[in-house]
């Protein structure tokens, strides 16, 4: 099976509405990088059920994503905080090439400050 990352990304996101196990055997795979036949020894279950429960849960957790986009989401506002972060520093260096009004500058730096704590809630 080859491993897509995006599976270990929606594991962060709606791994608690997994099973334990299905939770457990999904993050043994994707996250601490176990064979089948490791997390099969560890779980004393068999490498199809670790297969079938990696599948399983592998469709639930798209299956979630796909009604709620919760990681679509976080994508479009990582990307959306970097636009407003660059158009803020370019309005801050032609302020301060071309213009410079103190009160511009200090609107910018507390706007970029807003931005830094909005980023790092998400």
């Amino acid at each position: 099976m080859a491993k897509d990352f995006e599976i270990s990304l929606l594991l962060d996101y709606y791994g608690s509405m997994l099973t334990e196990k299905q939770r457990n055997v999904i993050s043994c795979y994707y996250n601490e990088d176990l064979s089948l036949s490791e997390i099969a020894q560890n779980e004393g279950i068999t490498r199809q059920g670790v297969r079938d429960a990696i599948k399983r849960g592998e469709a639930q957790l798209k299956e979630m994503e796909q009604n709620l986009g919760l990681l679509q989401k976080s994508r479009e506002r990582a990307a959306a905080f970097t636009q407003i972060r660059q158009y803020a520093e370019h309005i801050r260096d032609y302020n301060s090439r071309f213009v410079y009004d103190k009160s511009i500058t200090e609107q910018i730096d507390h706007l970029l400050k807003i931005l830094g704590k909005l980023e790092t809630t998400d």
